[in-house]
């Protein structure tokens, strides 16, 4: 095989240490030029960091696809393993982020943490309510709102007289005060005076660590704030989850070739094992969890949407292949428009909600009139007016189709043919010149 870097070192990292083979082709030095460093979890960073910061090009390799390559396989050998394989350049590096993009994205993990811990005290706050037949959550739709801490917080000083509890609702509440006052009627006690008091004091600790995250956030996101603002004209996509997009995914596109490239480091693609024929499963790939649950939030969202193309997508997979799968689908729409969007620098064009309905509109006709058909009904069309063919060139995510151009384009170096004679042959090449 041939042999891309002469001098290549391998580091097997554990928790204790690292074990390096530095590989060298002829004579010469120890000096290297290719680093290919094998670790699991996050005991691989001091060494890269280190080795960052001395230039060298380092290649950090998943454990899985280092020893998915000829040769031994003994662990006492994976060290050597790594080397002779990134001298032949047989594994893939991993994606790394530059420094303030890890910086970014350390912060947002550690909101998407807090978050997530501050909606599990409220949820053990819920259940220390049932147990004291207090069924709040079935009358007010948030139990640390304004109405329900202020509830709480009467609980928690002593009253306990039902009538007088829900006379403290506020706003939208107060139309509920018959139904709140038999929600208050339970047992009370001072064993859940005092973990009702302890919930809320974590509650609010955690409140206020999301908002000096989110201020730090703000700053840290200031050289990205254009691409933010593009993502978030995407349906669907909050301020939380443009953030968490730019945190994960490096806000640089030119490292992924393609958007299909970035859905599949993302995991948001149906996997590919097969075997003789036969398809045993198609389960996406493991990703960024903190990707992945973003982009998952924004497709529920957005699901329920009435005039989206994503709305539109959804209904038309769920039908066939479930919700889960549609929504699977929605999101790898949602990451390639996010791909396309970032790379030139649009803002997002909505497709709408009839685009599949008018990129085969022969089909949709027949369809709707079987379905009036099956309900008994006889079916007259009448053109209304000269049928619009601008959906032809409508494309999601706001871009255009070449159409016949690129056919005979594919046509072209399918037969062999001198490509540059048939492009100067379709008028709109010939044109652009």
């Amino acid at each position: 095989m041939e042999v891309i870097h002469p001098r290549c070192a391998g580091v097997d990292i554990s928790n204790r240490d690292a074990k390096v083979c530095v590989r060298i082709q002829g004579r010469g030095n120890r000096a290297t030029t290719s680093t290919v460093m094998e670790a699991a979890g996050a005991y691989w960073r001091p060494f890269y960091y280190l080795l960052e910061d001395d230039g060298l090009e380092i290649v950090l390799v998943n454990a899985r696809d280092a020893r998915n390559v000829p040769g031994p396989q003994d662990r006492r050998l994976g060290r050597g393993l790594a080397g002779r394989s990134g001298a032949h350049g047989l594994v893939r590096a991993s994606f790394v982020p530059p420094p303030p993009i890890r910086e970014l994205r350390d912060l947002t993990r550690a909101g998407t943490i807090i978050t997530r811990e501050r909606t599990r005290e409220i949820q053990r706050l819920e259940k220390l309510l049932e147990d004291a037949c207090i069924k709040l959550s079935s009358v007010a739709s948030e139990i640390t709102g304004v109405s329900g801490r202020l509830l709480l917080q009467a609980l928690i000083d002593g009253q306990t007289e039902p009538q007088a509890l829900a006379e403290m609702a506020r706003g939208r509440m107060r139309s509920r005060i018959p139904e709140l006052t038999e929600a208050l009627t339970g047992r009370f006690s001072a064993h859940h005076r005092y973990m009702t008091a302890m919930y809320l004091r974590r509650i609010d600790a955690h409140t206020a660590d999301i908002s000096d995250l989110s201020a730090r956030i703000e700053e840290a996101m200031e050289p990205f704030r254009l691409t933010r603002e593009i993502l978030v004209s995407i349906p669907g996509f909050s301020t939380t989850t443009a953030e968490i997009f730019i945190a994960e995914t490096g806000a640089d596109m030119a490292v992924f070739a393609t958007a299909g490239q970035l859905a599949r480091w993302a995991g948001i693609c149906p996997g590919s094992n097969e075997s003789a024929g036969r398809v045993k499963s198609t389960k996406t790939r493991p990703g960024s969890p903190y990707l992945k649950g973003a982009l998952g939030i924004a497709a529920l969202s957005v699901a329920r949407s009435n005039n989206t193309y994503f709305a539109a997508k959804y209904r038309r997979i769920a039908s066939r292949r479930g919700p889960l799968k549609a929504l699977v689908a929605v999101e790898h729409a949602m990451l390639t428009a996010a791909w396309h969007m970032h790379t030139t620098g649009a803002l997002y064009q909505d497709p709408g909600a009839d685009y599949f309905n008018l990129r085969a509109p022969t089909k949709t006709k027949a369809r709707a009139i079987g379905q009036l058909e099956s309900l008994g009904y006889k079916v007259t069309i009448n053109h209304s007016q000269k049928h619009d063919k601008t959906h032809l060139n409508r494309h999601p995510f706001g871009f255009r189709k070449w159409g016949l151009a690129a056919i005979a384009l594919a046509l072209a170096i399918a037969a062999g043919k001198r490509w540059r004679q048939q492009l100067w042959l379709m008028p709109a090449v010939r044109q652009s010149r």
